[in-house]
C-alpha cells in the first residue's frame, strides 16, 4: 500500500479542526440562547416561578394567633373569643363577585355554628392600592349593608395571609381550639347556586370535630379571586 501524499494527510487534519470548532461554536451558541432567555425573563416571570413554591400552613400545623383592626374600630384576636372550640377563618373580600356569592353563606353559617363554639372570622387580604373598593371605609359599608354578625377584620400591611398561605378570596382554614389547622380550602361544591350545593366541605367539617373527628376531606382547592397585592 502506498503512503498517503503529506498534503492530503494536512488537509484532513485541517478538515477535522474546523469540524470540530463548528461544534464547539454551534454549542456555545445554543448555551448563550439559553442564558439569554433565563436573563431576558421579566420580573413579572421570575416572580411567578418563584410564587410556585408552595408556603403558610399546611393541615396539622399550629397557627399563630394574630391582632386586627375590625370594622367596629376594635382590635380583635382568637385569644379574645371567649369559649370558641375552633375557629373558621375565611380570608374574604368585597369587591371579588365568588366572596359575594358566599357572603349570605357565611353568615348563616356564623349563625349556626357560633353559638356552638366555632365562629366566623372573616379578614380582608387585599391590599386597598391594589383594589380601592377593599379599603378599610368599604369594609365597613359592606358589613353595614349586609349586617355581618361575624367579625370583619383587615389584614392591614398584608402580614397574616401569607402566614396562613391564603390565595383566594374566600379562602377557608378551620382551626381547631389549640389553634391546629384541620381543613383548609372551599366553602362548599358550587359557589355560583346556594341551592345546587351538594358537598358541604366546611360544615362537615365542623361537625366532624364536633364528633372529635378528622374532617374527611381535610383539604380542597380554594376557589376564587387571586389576592390583590402591589408589593413587589
Amino acid at each position: 500500500m502506498k503512503n498517503v501524499p503529506n498534503f492530503l494527510l494536512v488537509f484532513c487534519m485541517l478538515l477535522l479542526v474546523a469540524c470540530s470548532e463548528n461544534s464547539v461554536s454551534d454549542t456555545s451558541q445554543k448555551n448563550n440562547q439559553d442564558n439569554t432567555k433565563i436573563v431576558n425573563q421579566s420580573p413579572k416571570a421570575v416572580k411567578a416561578s418563584m410564587d410556585m413554591k408552595v408556603t403558610g400552613y399546611a393541615v396539622g400545623d399550629k397557627a399563630t394567633d394574630f391582632n386586627l383592626k375590625g370594622v367596629d374600630e376594635k382590635m380583635h384576636s382568637l385569644a379574645g373569643m371567649d369559649d370558641a372550640k375552633g375557629y373558621v377563618i375565611t380570608f374574604t373580600c368585597n369587591h371579588c363577585p365568588y366572596s359575594v356569592m358566599y357572603e349570605d353563606r357565611l353568615i348563616e353559617l356564623h349563625k349556626k355554628y357560633a353559638a356552638q363554639g366555632y365562629p366566623v372570622v372573616a379578614i380582608n387580604p387585599n391590599d386597598p392600592e391594589a383594589q380601592p373598593k377593599d379599603g378599610f371605609g368599604e369594609m365597613k359599608k359592606r358589613a353595614m349593608e349586609k349586617a355581618f354578625p361575624f367579625n370583619y377584620l383587615f389584614d392591614e400591611g398584608q402580614k397574616i395571609y401569607p402566614q396562613y398561605g391564603a390565595t383566594r378570596t374566600p379562602h377557608v382554614f378551620l382551626l381547631d381550639k389549640d389553634l391546629t389547622v384541620q381543613y383548609i380550602g372551599a366553602i362548599d361544591d358550587n359557589a355560583r347556586d346556594a341551592d345546587g350545593v351538594k358537598i358541604k366541605y366546611l360544615e362537615n367539617a365542623i361537625e366532624a370535630l364536633k364528633k372529635g373527628e378528622k374532617p374527611d376531606p381535610n383539604f380542597t382547592k380554594a376557589i376564587g379571586c387571586s389576592i390583590k397585592t402591589v408589593k413587589s
